[in-house]
């Protein structure tokens, strides 16, 4: 076991005290970064990185090589179990993930198996493994998987949606067949994430991209009681600590008590929830990651500042348990050195809050 060097997002994970607000971005390693693009460039295309254990873990530590973050987050992507299921996983420019092999009926899902993580997705362990290796302790690694619903969502949608019709159009016409489909996601991602444990990921979170576009009662019975049913599922502890667990759900805000009474350790916020309200809605129960808008990075480099200084403030004194981070991923065309300016000004302002 590899002693970490900075282990400050693992304890602001676990509400323990820190000496500032730990920070890491959401996609940080990707394609606002140069290095990235010509590493994909060479590579030929983005799964070519994800399934090269040394092309991904290059890309995982770029950003670290630029910036003072204080996690590194696994270069996958979160289509990977429906990829080791068959559905044949591509990437149009442009237009995103598609599938060659959706799901259409009951018959299709009961012909998908469970992927062995040292099998099927073995090439994310190993890249795990090499990661963990490279780090050399200096911070954290995060491990990651995509929700059942959002998992299911391109998995029926053959891609990216909108409005999401193919998908609803089972919810409601044959709910007993989504469920079907989501049970078996939710088994696959406890064993990918308890894989990924296994291989060295020192914390993992779940993304439930598209878990905001359900009603209140949808959202409850096909997507948060089967992450739910992962947190209950998860490895807790390996390497002689606890393995923290953040659930994220964008435009989620409604349901943040329903998410912290799964049990799990941290609770993603998108930018569309104050800070200061969703801390005094959790209490002490939980940690809370995020939450500046993605495009503030656009901003001049005072504004970006400003707005870290008014989430500080918002998350305020009372304790340890925030995570900096964006609401969602970074936008490719944010220049580098503003990201840079925003991970400095955490780190800066936030030393206030911690004496």
């Amino acid at each position: 076991m590899t002693e970490l060097k900075n282990d400050n997002y693992l304890r602001a994970l676990l509400k323990q005290p820190v000496d500032y607000t730990p920070v890491w971005m959401m996609r940080q390693a990707g394609r606002y970064l140069p290095e990235y693009r010509e590493v994909r460039k060479d590579a030929g295309d983005f799964m070519s990185v994800c399934r090269d254990a040394d092309l991904a873990c290059e890309v995982t530590i770029q950003p670290l090589r630029r910036f003072k973050l204080d996690a590194a987050i696994l270069f996958s992507d979160i289509l990977t179990i429906p990829d080791a299921m068959g559905l044949g996983l591509y990437f149009e420019t442009g237009e995103g993930p598609k599938f060659t092999n959706p799901i259409t009926c009951k018959a299709d899902i009961e012909k998908i198996g469970i992927p062995d993580p040292e099998d099927e997705l073995g090439y994310v362990m190993n890249a795990v493994r090499t990661i963990r290796k490279e780090l050399k302790g200096e911070v954290p690694l995060i491990g990651f998987s995509g929700s059942p619903w959002t998992l299911a969502t391109y998995m029926i949608e053959g891609g990216s949606s909108k409005a999401f019709t193919k998908i609803k159009k089972m919810m409601f016409s044959d709910p007993q067949c989504l469920h079907l489909l989501l049970d078996k996601l939710a088994d696959s991602v406890i064993t990918y994430l308890n894989g990924q444990i296994a291989a060295g990921a020192q914390s993992v979170m779940v993304f439930d991209t598209w878990g905001g576009v359900l009603s209140p009662r949808d959202y409850k019975d096909f997507s948060l009681q089967y992450m739910a049913k992962i947190v209950d599922g998860l490895t807790r502890h390996a390497d002689g600590r606890q393995v923290p667990v953040t659930l994220f759900t964008k435009n989620g805000g409604m349901w943040l008590e329903d998410i912290v009474a799964t049990g799990c350790d941290a609770v993603g916020l998108d930018w569309t929830i104050d800070i200061e309200q969703a801390k005094a809605r959790v209490g002490d129960k939980v940690a809370l990651q995020g939450n500046m808008d993605p495009s503030m990075l656009y901003a001049p480099l005072p504004r970006i500042e400003e707005e870290v200084a008014k989430i500080l403030a918002g998350f305020g004194h009372g304790g340890t348990g925030h995570v900096f981070n964006l609401g969602h991923g970074i936008h490719p065309d944010v220049k580098p050195e503003h990201a840079g300016h925003f991970i400095e000004s955490v780190h800066r302002l936030s030393k206030q809050y911690h004496k």
